[in-house]
């Protein structure tokens, strides 16, 4: 055999590749330059431009950034491909996660930028955690400074398992004009948006690259014994050994190959996809890996909701096994549904087709039961557990509305509509203040999707900062009577009760209790006192906010045997408590939260002070398991403070920060602080 395909049977089934790498790595210019080599464009278009096939939402253009995945079909050597462009910035990262569920391999997009190697591990650890063979195209190759080798090594921290360089640069003026393959020991220059030319090796670069190719046949050594034997003996190992060790250990997961390369002029594309061709897994490797039965029937996996203008819902997704035609029934743990329709995606186009076939990766019409995520399987069938990471927490929320009282119910089902195509935005509609919430992973990705919550379903929207829950309590003790007594013709209206008003443990909530003593009170009226209670509660003396943490006791009163009712009661016991509460030195409540923030290491001390400055409270540090040169910084953060922690946060951290949260307790608020929430309230109230 030929090094070109030295020991590579032929793949069965179209392939599913994935491309990841931090924001402007050049994932998007690659596709571009990758559906132009394989015929699939007439010719690459650009970002600058705004003309690719990927980022082809009015959003993507708008910020010149990718904001939701895009796929795109194509054939190369006359082998099928399908590839997935995933966001890069961590606010659009769980776009990736559904489809890093199925697809066969991942191409991460990294470039020699030092300020980009905290999010760079963060891609490659999410691949790591998946076990996805991945290969890394080291792009921009000509922007470079210095030794690629150096950089390789300044990347190496992201990864735990070797980056092994697969190709030396041939530089010529300080500019990285071709390659030498280290595999095949063959030199090529680079021609732009064109197939490299093979050249003969300089006696400088064949130095360089004997002792590039010596280190990255170490690698492979580290998992064949033989390989090893031959490097230690000083012995050439053969051209199709060497190929076949590639293969295996880049399959396996235990080496991540480096490709080098420029997107935007489109060099390095060729020798890239012929290493996809020769050495990226297919279905058949992707089918064991997810422990798929390819003969137990048809198994497919959902990786994006889109709700198209004219056609409805599609999801696309991933054949595992089997076949779908149109008009199937298929399965999930949604529901069930009946397949309307078959497309294949070019970035926003879709095109009919006919049935998707094992490997193939299309969109199925009307599916209405399904969502992001979901492993669809024939009807009747039992479905094999394929791991889909849930949606992180939000770190960022506004309240929105219409402008206009009637798109109200427009809105709501335009907010069901976003949250299906992004599962990691959220919808909460708080019943005590009336307000809705839309809450996302980042200052952008909030703002992508109010743009499009208004430009696909033409609503105009107002945003506002959510209400902090605050609330009120006691720290004194009261007895107050409270007698509501009302005459206007016929039957009048009596109650008449003492109530002893005292605080009660922090988190012990609202307790009523009874001591009545000869039935001055009867007991039929005993629920309608606590209810008047209750009631009262909810609008405390200070701000109008809910009172907790209170023990109200029934001592005493006198009812009339025909004026009296339990409405009447009711009434008595709210004037005793709004009478009562004022008189029981009360004070403001703030909710806490505990806050876990996740960081690179660097930016610790950063964190803390941010912290600190918030008014939260450091509860300590640790290493985050797992995560080499990151840190996890526990805090307690009053909830007034968390609500624009994150756009703080991840200007300190590269971009990468991320925190979690939930309630803690109830902490008074002080002086000044305060007093400017008391005013506000009054003023929102006037």
């Amino acid at each position: 055999m030929s090094g070109n395909n030295a020991g590579h049977e032929r793949r069965t089934g179209p392939r599913c590749i994935a491309i990841v790498g931090p924001f402007a790595s050049g994932k998007t210019s690659l596709l571009e330059e990758i559906l132009y080599r394989t015929g699939a464009v007439e010719k690459p278009g650009s970002v600058a431009a705004r003309n690719t096939v990927g980022d082809a939402s009015a959003e993507a253009r708008e910020h010149a950034m990718s904001v939701e995945l895009n796929c795109a079909n194509t054939e190369f050597m006359g082998e099928p491909y399908c590839f997935i462009d995933c966001p890069g910035s961590v606010e659009f990262g769980y776009e990736a996660d559904p489809v890093l569920a199925c697809v066969d391999a991942a191409i991460v997009v990294a470039e020699p930028d030092e300020k980009k190697i905290p999010a760079l591990q963060v891609v490659m650890k999410h691949l790591e955690e998946r076990e996805i063979p991945r290969l890394l195209f080291f792009n921009k190759v000509d922007k470079a400074p210095g030794n690629v080798r150096d950089a390789l090594e300044m990347l190496q921290p992201v990864s735990k398992v070797p980056l092994v360089l697969r190709q030396m640069p041939i530089w010529q003026d300080g500019i990285a004009v071709g390659f030498i393959d280290l595999a095949l020991d063959r030199a090529f220059l680079y021609r732009e948006h064109a197939p490299s030319e093979v050249v003969d090796v300089a006696e400088m670069d064949r130095l360089n690259s004997e002792e590039a190719r010596f280190t990255m046949l170490e690698s492979l050594a580290d998992h064949d014994d033989e390989l090893m034997e031959q490097l230690l003996e000083d012995i050439e190992p053969p051209r199709d050994e060497v190929f076949a060790d590639l293969v295996k250990e880049m399959r396996a997961g235990e080496i991540v190959p480096v490709f080098l390369g420029s997107a935007a002029n489109g060099n390095g594309i060729m020798r890239l996809l012929k290493a996809l061709r020769h050495e990226a897994p297919d279905i058949t490797d992707t089918q064991a890996r997810l422990g798929i039965d390819p003969s137990g029937g048809t198994v497919a996996q959902v990786v994006k909701t889109i709700h198209t203008s004219h056609g409805g819902k599609l999801s696309l997704a991933r054949i595992l096994s089997g076949k779908v035609e149109d008009a199937a029934e298929l399965e999930s743990a949604s529901g069930a549904s009946k397949v309307s329709g078959i497309y294949a995606l070019m970035g926003q186009k879709t095109s009919k087709r006919g049935p998707a076939l094992a490997g193939e990766t299309a969109a199925l019409g009307k599916l209405e039961a399904v969502k992001t995520g979901d492993t669809l399987v024939a009807k009747g069938a039992a479905a094999p557990r394929i791991m889909v990471p849930k949606p992180p927490q939000q770190v960022l929320q506004k309240v929105v509305q219409p402008t206009e009282r009637k798109d109200e119910v427009k809105l709501s089902a335009a907010l069901a509509k976003l949250v299906e195509e992004d599962p990691s935005l959220f919808v909460l509609h708080r019943q005590d203040t009336g307000e809705t919430l839309v809450g996302g992973q980042g200052e952008m990705h909030l703002r992508v999707a109010l743009e499009r919550l208004a430009g696909k379903n033409g609503l105009a929207i107002e945003t506002s900062v959510a209400t902090v829950p605050y609330c009120e309590t006691i720290k004194g003790s009261v007895s107050q009577r409270g007698r509501h007594k009302k005459q206007s013709g016929g039957h009048g209206q009596f109650g008449d009760v003492m109530l002893d008003i005292q605080p009660m443990p922090r988190g012990e909530g609202f307790v009523f209790a009874e001591k009545i003593s000869g039935g001055v009170v009867p007991k039929q009226y005993f629920s309608a006192v606590e209810a008047g209670a209750r009631e009262a509660l909810q609008n405390g003396p200070l701000g109008g906010f809910p009172v907790v943490d209170v023990g109200v006791t029934l001592t005493d009163g006198s009812y009339h045997t025909v004026d009296s009712s339990e409405q009447a009661f009711k009434m008595a016991a709210i004037l005793a408590m709004r009478e009562g509460l004022p008189q029981c030195q009360p004070v403001l409540l703030e909710p806490v939260m505990k806050v876990e923030i996740a960081v690179p290491s660097e930016a610790t001390p950063k964190v803390n002070a941010i912290v600190s400055g918030r008014r939260g409270q450091l509860m300590g540090f640790d290493a985050r398991a797992g995560w080499d040169g990151w840190d996890v910084v526990e805090a307690m953060l009053p909830e007034a403070e968390i609500a624009d922690l994150i756009i703080e946060l991840r200007s300190a951290t590269q971009g990468v920060g991320s925190f979690t949260f939930a309630f803690d307790h109830l902490a008074e608020v002080h002086g000044r602080l305060a007093e400017d929430i008391l005013k506000a309230a009054h003023k929102e109230a006037a």
